[in-house]
């Protein structure tokens, strides 16, 4: 059996099933969001990698931006940070400083007015024998006490009285007697006053102390005595 022929009139049998199965239609179109037309799918995504390209770019801007203002910043916190140590440390430095000069100056008025009374002492001893003579009488005498005032205002004071304890840090004698009545030294007789300013002394005070002896002494002593 003979197959028909295109020249027949009979259709190839692609063709045939060409027909049957229809066209491929392949829409790749998409709705631009700002121009709400069709466009092809390959400018849409072409279009979407533009602007992930610009906003790529856009934030590495704004990151290449970021980093000097940040940097800048940093910086000047560091030099704030710095300045304020600086200030600190010399607040410290003249705290210091100023209470060392105090400290100085007050030392060395304490040693000018020593000097001073030191000086006074042999008027104070002028003084103290008028008093004990009757002798200070008259002008004399308001001169001479305001001269004690001025002492006693700078807590200048005699010291040294017969019985007192001796003490060679504020005695200084001068002869020694023996003193069977006391295991201790003490003043006897008192040659010069000594004089003080608080817890300074200015001068000592000039005594005969009494040196304590033996009791096998004393008894040696008693007994030649008695013989």
């Amino acid at each position: 059996m003979t197959q028909p022929s295109p020249a027949d009139g009979h259709p190839n049998p692609d063709e045939r099933d060409e027909e049957r199965a229809g066209p491929t239609v392949r829409d790749r179109r998409r709705i631009d969001p700002e121009t709400f037309e069709l466009r092809d799918p390959q400018d849409t995504a072409a279009a979407e990698e533009v602007s992930g390209e610009a906003d790529a770019s856009d934030d590495t801007s704004a990151e290449a931006e970021a980093d000097p203002r940040q940097a800048e910043i940093d910086d000047l916190t560091r030099q704030v940070a710095e300045r304020t140590n600086d200030l600190q440390r010399l607040q410290a430095e003249y705290v210091n400083y100023k209470r060392r000069v105090d400290r100085d100056r007050e030392a060395a008025r304490g040693i000018t007015i020593s000097t001073v009374m030191s000086e006074l002492l042999p008027i104070l001893d002028n003084i103290t024998a008028a008093r004990d003579h009757g002798e200070l009488t008259g002008g004399f005498k308001a001169v001479a006490e305001d001269v004690e005032k001025l002492a006693a205002k700078h807590d200048v004071a005699a010291f040294g009285e017969v019985g007192d304890a001796f003490d060679p840090h504020q005695h200084e004698a001068l002869m020694q007697v023996s003193d069977p009545g006391d295991a201790h030294p003490v003043c006897v007789q008192i040659f010069q006053v000594g004089y003080r300013q608080g817890d300074k002394v200015l001068r000592p005070a000039r005594v005969a102390t009494g040196a304590p002896v033996d009791q096998a002494q004393t008894d040696d002593d008693s007994a030649d005595s008695a013989d």
